[in-house]
């Protein structure tokens, strides 16, 4: 995936600035690849640990994409992760361990924050966003301006990468038959435990039933996405959701066996229908990173697969096959996303292209440094 294809789009009169913070990363290293042609954002900033600043991006990153690092970002500075940069908002990759109060630091400054971490997703004023499901959430970020005494600044994030697949399959199912219950088993590409990963003596022939934290997340975030604001706070969907996650050895693409309990009777030809009919509004489908049609199903009794499947519409498809009834609930399936674009940086993404055509990233105008008063002599 070279980024997004709509690049004759002129719908803005100059391109936001943008910067990405943990930039070294594999998200972060995502982030810079989709941005380096992208039609309305410029990579102007890049920010990572102690270790980095001060040097050339491409001096101090080690790379791991397949294609070389772009020629945009190779001789950018890395700057220290300090709300000072010179760019209208930034993209989020770091780890969680400082993301927290990094974020806050930034959107306390003026900066929108497009998060991918896991810190404030869950935050009550915080919009856990995917397009084509909750756009309707942006709504809550003048309360979090309230709230908090941002003035300009805001924190939206995207999800958990496993939960960003099985939300955006849900979606449709959840608006034509509601759903009571959902039972998750996935298999995870090593490729979300960032690099190096998983060790090579413990995943190479092997599956990992234990993911730290995983399963949690994804009983929680899709209560959030597919609940409502109410114009002061998330009233969550109600769902009943039982997770397990494990890692297998596949790089990248998160696959997810599903079954649910649906509110109304709905045989699988209408259930494969809903799906395969699940289209977004003119609005997002003009989004230079959107696909009209986000849910892809397959035919073939073994599809999808991570090494066949997980590029679907850039990336940024979920595929769904073997829709089939379910002998303890109502319906079960197969469904694949890629977990460092649709389940990462290409959600950001999409969530700062939705910002941008609603208005709310505007261009910053720099602060420039005091000069020093000259000594007299």
């Amino acid at each position: 995936m070279s980024g997004p294809s709509k690049g004759s789009d002129k719908r803005f009169e100059r391109k936001f600035r943008a910067g990405v913070l943990g930039a070294t990363g594999m998200v972060g290293q995502r982030f810079v690849r989709m941005l380096a042609n992208h039609p309305w954002f410029e990579l102007a900033e890049l920010a990572a640990s102690e270790r980095s600043s001060g040097k050339k991006y491409g001096d101090v990153v080690k790379w791991h994409l397949d294609s070389p690092i772009p020629e945009a970002a190779r001789d950018l500075l890395v700057k220290e992760l300090a709300p000072n940069l010179d760019c209208d908002f930034v993209f989020s990759a770091l780890d969680s361990s400082v993301a927290g109060p990094a974020e806050e630091d930034f959107a306390r400054a003026g900066y929108p924050v497009l998060s991918n971490s896991k810190n404030h997703r869950m935050d009550p004023d915080v919009p856990l966003l995917i397009p084509e499901v909750n756009s309707a959430h942006l709504d809550a970020i003048a309360v979090q301006q309230k709230n908090r005494g941002y003035d300009g600044g805001f924190i939206v994030t995207n999800p958990n990468c496993s939960t960003a697949g099985l939300v955006l399959v849900l979606k449709p199912l959840a608006d034509a038959f509601g759903l009571e219950k959902i039972f998750v088993v996935t298999m995870q590409a090593v490729s979300g435990a960032g690099y190096p990963g998983v060790a090579s003596l413990d995943i190479l022939g092997n599956v990992v039933p234990f993911i730290s934290g995983e399963e949690e997340k994804m009983e929680e975030e899709p209560q959030k996405l597919l609940g409502k604001w109410d114009g002061s706070r998330f009233v969550e969907a109600g769902m009943g959701i039982s997770a397990h996650c494990n890692r297998v050895p596949v790089r990248d693409g998160h696959m997810e066996c599903v079954s649910l309990s649906l509110k109304k009777i709905a045989s699988i030809h209408e259930v494969a229908e809903v799906l395969r009919d699940f289209a977004v509004d003119d609005e997002l489908a003009s989004l230079p990173t959107a696909v009209r049609n986000p849910v892809v199903v397959v035919e073939e009794d073994n599809r999808p697969q991570p090494r066949r499947d997980a590029d679907a519409g850039n990336g940024m498809a979920a595929v769904v096959g073997r829709i089939r009834e379910c002998s303890l609930l109502d319906v079960k399936l197969t469904l694949l996303s890629h977990n460092l674009v649709r389940g990462a940086a290409g959600a950001a993404v999409l969530n700062a292209e939705l910002l941008a055509v609603r208005g709310y990233l505007q261009h910053r105008v720099a602060v420039p440094l005091p000069v020093a008063e000259p000594i007299p002599r």
